[in-house]
């Protein structure tokens, strides 16, 4: 898994233009408004969210997510500096493959919090979710490949707190 993200970020996401992470960035927006009952239902069922709050929380997750597509050529854009020195700019690289480990209370939130602007610059992601919560991973994992994500740019991590350790301190 780490070698396929790893390929995916230096063969294909990074490489590809802000404006087009972006889109399917907002395509996953959509298609999470599009299917707010099947996560909310799967919140509610893993968590014990009433359904309300479910729902709830799903639209939150497709704002973020609609939010950083919308903006991400901004954020990203390179900025004139002022320097004395000559002309500076700041830009903005992706770093490569990094590790989210998730909480269980917010499940679709805290993903979309940590993917949306990642994704949007570049870097692709490992994401160890809560043990409790793993038809939620599948089904956020499984939106962005709908959306048109590369197999590699976010990718569902089932392990154990020693094992994501490994694993941080394979990427050191």
């Amino acid at each position: 898994m780490l070698a396929n993200a790893d390929k995916t970020f230096r063969e294909i996401w990074s490489k590809k233009a802000v404006r087009d992470r972006a889109k399917i960035i907002g395509k996953a927006a959509s298609l999470m408004l599009e299917q707010k009952e099947k996560f909310a239902r799967l919140a509610t069922l893993e968590m014990g969210k009433r359904i309300a709050e479910s729902r709830g929380e799903v639209e939150l997750s497709a704002s973020i997510l609609k939010y950083y597509a919308d903006n991400a050529e901004t954020f990203l854009a390179p900025r004139p500096l002022k320097s004395i020195a000559g002309e500076a700019y700041i830009e903005y690289s992706p770093l490569g493959v990094l590790i989210g480990v998730q909480p269980w209370n917010y499940p679709y939130y805290q993903l979309a919090r940590f993917a949306a602007p990642h994704l949007a610059s570049g870097n692709v992601m490992l994401v160890k979710h809560a043990p409790g919560v793993p038809q939620c991973a599948l089904a956020f994992e499984a939106l962005f490949v709908e959306a048109g994500a590369p197999s590699g740019a976010y990718t569902n991590v089932f392990l154990s707190n020693d094992q994501v350790a490994k694993l941080i301190n394979l990427l050191r």
